[in-house]
């Protein structure tokens, strides 16, 4: 259902300039508000989530959890990599959109296919075809940042997150620049399928925008799973060596691959997509927004482009809230209680502050859940933190099964303001991992009353 060849300009009430996940939330939720859309997408309707980041990488770190708990609670199991990897295809629509331009036209929007960028207020060009819309929503994602290594740039077959969640066959040797989410979660999934891994990262821990404990413990699940962690230092320089890849290290020591991923973070896609014609200066942070997501007249801008924290379901909130706004209800976007999971085993979740005036901690091994769960976990290293202002909870981050889970009670918390007595109050059930909520909260409790004492 692509733009027909000579197609001449068209309106709308709405162009969304991007179909990645935020773009194409977007368009259906004003779709169903009764406007006239039209999205434009350069590659497929889905964007990075759909085809080379969330889904595929979920796809491909199952079967090692799956073989993993099994292995932990008195069963047995074996990954069958092929079987793995063709179900990775499968999640990916073998990398075809073509049941996403089937639900743009079940919802009347139209696909305009081509590299779209703006050429004035209310004016978006695909390909040099221009169309008019009402409104024009910016949602063009990011791109991966490479860093200045010597001799990074010019090293052909350099894997990004798209080359990994893609491979063909799992590497002999991975070597991992980067130990943020991507870079953590490749290196579990590539050990679990039967390669060896190397992970290079320049903070002390995996994870470096997280809280140090949080880090620190997967650092610990990665390496007792045989992942090779490089803490603390940099690449100073990258080379072949014959089907290697080598990586020079500030500490002296070289490591080798057969492969070598780029984990290293994105950026916002704002070049060569038309600001200048609308009068938004845009730089490596991202569009300007306003609390509405307005960047300009009749603008708005979504997802990794905004600049705010550059994950899937923060973009589809923001496409929620500006299909509000341009529905004609008034609506502020909220940023104190964004959940971020990395979906490794176990799960590392985290919302809201990383700093307060109180803060409690709860071993998972001290939850009754856990040695039912699986034997490993009554040994594990997880936990969960609250932090508090001394009336509600701040912020929250956790090491666990399905932490990403159990963390949303956090979350919702968070952004309510509920009362830290209402929390105390509220009933767990017995046994899930939610009940590690009492004893934290008992902790926080007792330690925020001391704090308020008479002297």
């Amino acid at each position: 259902m692509g733009q027909p060849r000579g197609e001449h300009m068209s309106s709308y009430d709405v162009i969304v300039l991007g179909a990645g996940s935020p773009g194409e939330h977007c368009a259906g939720e004003l779709a169903d508000g009764g406007l006239r859309v039209a999205v434009v997408e350069r590659q497929l309707v889905g964007g990075e989530c759909s085809y080379w980041a969330c889904i595929p990488s979920k796809t491909l770190l199952r079967p090692g959890e799956a073989a993993q708990e099994a292995r932990e609670a008195a069963a047995s199991a074996q990954v069958d990599v092929e079987a793995a990897l063709a179900y990775r295809d499968f999640m990916v629509s073998n990398y075809s959109d073509a049941g996403q331009e089937h639900w743009l036209a079940d919802k009347g929007i139209d696909l305009l296919r081509g590299t779209g960028r703006l050429a004035g207020v209310g004016v978006v060009e695909v390909d040099g075809v221009p169309h008019t819309a009402g409104h024009i929503v910016v949602a063009t994602g990011s791109d991966p940042v490479v860093p200045p290594v010597a001799g990074l740039a010019d090293l052909e077959g350099v894997w990004s997150n798209r080359d990994v969640t893609g491979m063909k066959a799992v590497p002999q040797r991975l070597l991992i620049l980067g130990g943020g989410p991507v870079g953590a979660e490749m290196a579990q999934a590539v050990r679990r399928l039967g390669g060896e891994v190397a992970l290079v990262e320049a903070a002390g821990h995996v994870l470096a925008h997280e809280p140090a404990p949080l880090g620190e413990a997967l650092g610990e699940v990665l390496h007792g799973d045989g992942v090779e962690l490089m803490l603390g230092v940099h690449a100073t320089a990258a080379r072949r060596d014959g089907e290697d890849y080598l990586l020079a290290l500030d500490d002296g020591r070289e490591v080798r691959g057969d492969h070598l991923l780029l984990a290293t973070g994105r950026r916002p896609r704002v070049n060569g997509i038309g600001l200048d014609t609308v009068g938004v200066h845009a730089d490596g942070h991202g569009i300007p927004v306003d609390a509405r997501l307005c960047a300009g007249d009749r603008l708005w801008a979504i997802g990794d482009v905004t600049g705010v924290r550059l994950l899937t379901h923060v973009g589809k909130y923001q496409g929620e809230v500006v299909a509000a706004n341009i529905l004609g209800e008034s609506r502020q976007v909220n940023y104190e209680a964004i959940p971020s999971v990395v979906y490794t085993d176990p799960q590392a979740a985290s919302v809201g502050a990383t700093e307060a005036a109180f803060s409690a901690t709860t071993p998972l091994s001290e939850v009754a859940k856990t040695a039912t769960y699986t034997h490993a976990y009554a040994q594990s290293n997880g936990f969960l933190t609250l932090l508090s202002d001394g009336d509600v909870l701040t912020g929250a981050y956790a090491l666990g099964p399905e932490a990403g889970e159990w963390l949303q009670q956090a979350t919702l918390a968070i952004r309510a303001r509920v009362p830290l007595e209402v929390l105390r109050d509220t009933i767990q059930p017995f046994p899930t991992f939610s009940e590690i909520y009492v004893a934290t909260l008992k902790a926080l409790h007792k330690q925020i009353g001391a704090a308020r004492q008479p002297t």
